[in-house]
């Protein structure tokens, strides 16, 4: 009974004293790096937030929404003009390079004025840049493919003035559509606001030659035509309205690239308000 009562004892003791250094042990680990293990875990957190606030990285491009969408508008009107223009010209030119050029500008318009009204909301980034990016592919495949062909019809007509005007249209239409790449890709890469907006103004200087160029190409006369000014009256008027479309697209163009970079237009003098 005395050995049974004494191992007992000898028991609880032992297990006593493993309790007693193992306390000893967790309470000797923590005081010895207070430090170190509070700045890893510091470290740890700010990695956590970092890396949080890169992928979630997002900023608004509301500014510039409602310009770009009247100048995607004004732009898809532009293209129809242009389309029209090419049927009731008495060049017959519909079905050929230059209505096919028209047709790529509507696209791009389209485009433009979808990226104009996602661009209200901060998760419709990627939308805003597929629209971007789709809208130059059509200027650019309306340049290099279409517009040539244009020429290549001129030339095959023997009409040497609008050869020349449709090959006039192609740097710039080129040049519109890489800025609207140029903008999409910058908005992928999470460029600054400023450099997005630098891309659209840039855009817009190319949209009015452009445009200028287009009214350009409904002036172009043809010689051995005698009823020239009575036929090509409605296709004038028609291709000048094209150009004001255009027009109107590369100002409201230029208007979102101003407001992206913060640059405030100019303040109205006098009763110039009064017609606002």
């Amino acid at each position: 009974m005395k050995n049974q009562s004494y191992n007992m004892t000898i028991h609880l003791r032992n297990v006593l004293l493993h309790f007693f250094l193992f306390q000893l042990k967790f309470t000797t680990s923590f005081t010895i790096h207070p430090l170190s293990n509070l700045q890893s875990r510091q470290n740890s957190i700010s990695h956590d937030k970092q890396s949080f606030s890169f992928s979630t990285k997002l900023y608004s491009l509301k500014p510039a929404a409602l310009q770009i969408l009247d100048s995607g508008k004004a732009l898809a009107r532009s293209g129809e003009l242009l389309i029209e223009y090419t049927s009731k010209s008495n060049y017959n030119l519909y079905g050929g390079g230059l209505s096919a050029a028209g047709a790529s500008i509507r696209t791009a318009g389209d485009c433009i004025a979808q990226a104009g009204a996602s661009m209200r909301f901060k998760t419709a980034s990627e939308i805003v840049i597929d629209e971007f990016r789709e809208a130059g592919t059509c200027l650019l495949e309306g340049s290099k493919n279409h517009l040539v062909k244009g020429v290549d019809d001129a030339d095959v007509d023997k009409n040497i003035q609008l050869k020349d005007q449709i090959g006039f249209l192609i740097e710039f239409m080129e040049g519109s559509g890489n800025m609207l790449e140029e903008t999409g890709e910058k908005i992928m890469k999470r460029d600054t606001v400023t450099e997005i907006g630098s891309s659209l103004v840039n855009c817009s200087d190319y949209l009015e030659k452009l445009a200028l160029g287009i009214q350009l190409v409904g002036s172009c006369k043809d010689d051995d035509k005698d009823d020239y000014e009575k036929e090509n009256e409605e296709s004038r008027n028609i291709v000048k309205e094209s150009c004001t479309r255009m027009l109107y697209a590369s100002e409201k163009m230029k208007e979102a690239g101003n407001n992206l970079q913060g640059i405030e237009p100019p303040k109205k003098k006098g009763k110039a308000w009064l017609k606002a």
